[in-house]
């Protein structure tokens, strides 16, 4: 008989786009449940992962009745489900799920560590997020942070002593190189998207405050003025309510002749593929897909020197590396890339060395093995 392992995230979208394929992997091995709010993406996960589903309603901000409503009903569903795990991703799925677990005394209770928030913020909001984050900890059997960033704010800030394991080379999934790749399909379809005579940069991500987009188009403007053949691809929503861009931004966004907005997007290969160098000024990240996603595109990256992005871009092999929330570097660096020889060695080493440490079916290689170690 299969032991059973509830995987666990705030919103479905978490389930459906971080953990495509290695909930199905993991099914061949163990009794999978995948939990998080109701949400369509959540019946797209039950489908093609082929695993049993279910909805708990949970706020990703801070809701004190909510939150505990959300608790009731996970001690419930635990306490029917009996699992051998709980492994949690996302901060409110972290906090609830595994204090639901220690409760129920779920035998392994496992969080995943994807970003910390509290490093980019000040007051009474950081000693909050701290605090939950060493309940969550306290709660856990086991912790694993993403990456090596990750894991030294953990250790630095003393938010557990307990062991940080880090699964492979990092990132939470690995990557699909077979998908993520310039066939001939995708090549085409991208012809819709370019623009000839033009050098693009694209940035995959939401349309907020601290992935550096409004950084990002002052940069992408001042570059503008003295080069007109120039284009900034930006994919991805608006999110107006959590961390909203300028407005001045968010104008430039919708009105500037050379920016071209292209909102949510199913398949972002398409714009990859279309575009010559990614950027990416987030001020805070665990381990960003994207990134590696642009990498194995082979485009050239340009990405503030944080947790996560420092750990895969390789400065002067796949990319370049600039200080956070400096519009100036930013402008600076767009400029170099310009050059269509650094461009070309850039992207020409750019898919290999993603290869060589991020291939999916490796990380869930060691993934599988982690949760064997746990069984002993």
């Amino acid at each position: 008989m299969k032991k059973k392992v509830i995987r666990i995230s705030t919103i479905p979208m978490s389930l459906d786009v971080l953990l495509q394929g290695q909930l199905r992997m993991l099914s061949e091995h163990y009794e999978v449940v995948g939990v998080s709010s109701p949400g369509a993406d959540l019946g797209k996960v039950e489908k093609r992962e082929g695993i049993r589903t279910v909805a708990v309603p949970m706020e990703r901000k801070i809701a004190p009745f909510k939150d505990l409503v959300s608790l009731i009903r996970l001690i419930r569903l635990f306490h029917r489900e009996k699992p051998w795990m709980v492994h949690s991703i996302t901060p409110k799925a972290g906090l609830l799920g595994m204090l639901a677990a220690w409760i129920c005394r779920v035998p392994v209770r496992v969080h995943l560590f994807t970003g910390l928030v509290f490093p980019t913020t000040t007051g009474l909001k950081q000693k909050i997020l701290i605090a939950t984050d060493k309940l969550t900890c306290a709660c856990a059997t086991r912790v694993i942070p993403e990456g090596k960033g990750v894991k030294k704010d953990l250790e630095q800030h003393h938010i557990t002593s307990k062991p940080l394991s880090i699964i492979g080379n990092g990132n939470i999934n690995g990557i699909d190189l077979e998908y993520f790749a310039r066939t001939p399909e995708v090549e085409e379809k991208a012809q819709a998207y370019r623009k000839k005579d033009t050098t693009t940069f694209c940035f995959v991500g939401r349309m907020v405050r601290d992935k550096g987009i409004n950084e990002l188009v002052a940069a992408f403007q001042e570059l503008h003025a003295t080069d007109s053949s120039i284009r900034l691809l930006l994919v991805g929503p608006f999110e107006e309510q959590l961390d909203p861009v300028l407005p001045e931004t968010k104008k430039a966004i919708l009105n500037h002749p050379a920016i071209e907005w292209m909102g949510w997007q199913e398949d972002i290969r398409l714009f990859l593929a279309a575009s010559d160098v990614f950027v990416f000024p987030s001020y805070r990240e665990g381990f960003p897909n994207v990134v590696i996603q642009a990498g194995a595109m082979g485009l050239p990256c340009i990405a503030t020197d944080i947790n996560g992005c420092n750990e895969i871009v390789v400065e002067g092999v796949s990319g370049t590396l600039i200080p956070s929330q400096n519009q100036q570097a930013l402008h600076e660096a767009m400029k170099r890339f310009l050059d269509p020889s650094l461009r070309k060695t850039l992207s020409e080493q750019a898919r290999p060395q993603i290869a060589h440490r991020f291939e999916r079916k490796v990380l869930w290689k060691e993934l599988l093995k982690f949760y064997r170690s746990l069984e002993e």
